[in-house]
């Protein structure tokens, strides 16, 4: 049975999902052991607690810079025996230290159909805000490994929603969040902690 530790900065609603997702059975081959928050107070670390899962703050704000932040997170996480690691609307950047201890153990959910609008600066509302711009007729989500380059380690899922005439930036937001990142992250998830993801020259091969 395979660790999964969350890093979050906020409300929890990627974490939410992964909960629910272990409590249906759909995460086979590991359970959720611990959320981290680089944040005081994230309501991520309350849906922690109401599910008896064990919650460490690990301030962003009381470390120097990303490279001692990092360092601070890297041993956290050996310390909590990680074995796969979930960005779930974490928000800050860790350095390649981490990445490099946990080469394709570490994997994010993007707001959108990379290698359409994502990279530095790209997340949350600007996402969506940005496909809407362009007039994109389709959106959705990918779940893909955590590397060096913001948004660029191999893609494991990918799920497309539709973008309707009217759509908000908050709208749009919300029915991706439903239709994509909350379906495809916990499958993610169970792949990897059933090692049916593997990397070739670069690319995520999923075998399901």
């Amino acid at each position: 049975m395979k660790n999964i530790v969350v890093l979050v900065s906020g409300g929890g609603t990627n974490l939410q999902a992964l909960i629910d997702a272990e409590k249906r059975g759909e995460i086979e081959g590991g359970k959720i052991t611990c959320v981290i928050s680089s944040k005081e107070g994230a309501y991520a670390l309350e849906r922690a607690a109401q599910n008896g899962i064990k919650g460490i703050v690990l301030p962003r704000k009381d470390y120097a810079d990303s490279h001692a932040y990092s360092k601070a997170m890297l041993d956290t996480l050996k310390a909590e025996n990680a074995d796969i690691i979930v960005y779930a609307g974490f928000m800050t950047i860790l350095d390649e230290q981490v990445c490099r201890a946990y080469p394709y153990k570490m994997v994010n959910v993007h707001p959108a159909l990379i290698p359409s609008f994502c990279g530095k600066g790209y997340y949350g509302l600007k996402v969506h805000e940005e496909a809407l711009a362009r007039g994109v007729k389709v959106t959705g989500a990918t779940v893909h490994f955590v590397t060096e380059v913001c948004d660029g380690g191999p893609i494991i899922l990918q799920k497309a929603v539709e973008v309707k005439n009217g759509d908000t930036p908050e709208v749009l937001q919300r029915r991706v969040m439903e239709q994509a990142e909350w379906k495809i992250l916990p499958h993610a998830v169970s792949l990897l902690c059933r090692d049916k993801v593997k990397v070739v020259d670069g690319v995520a091969v999923v075998d399901e």
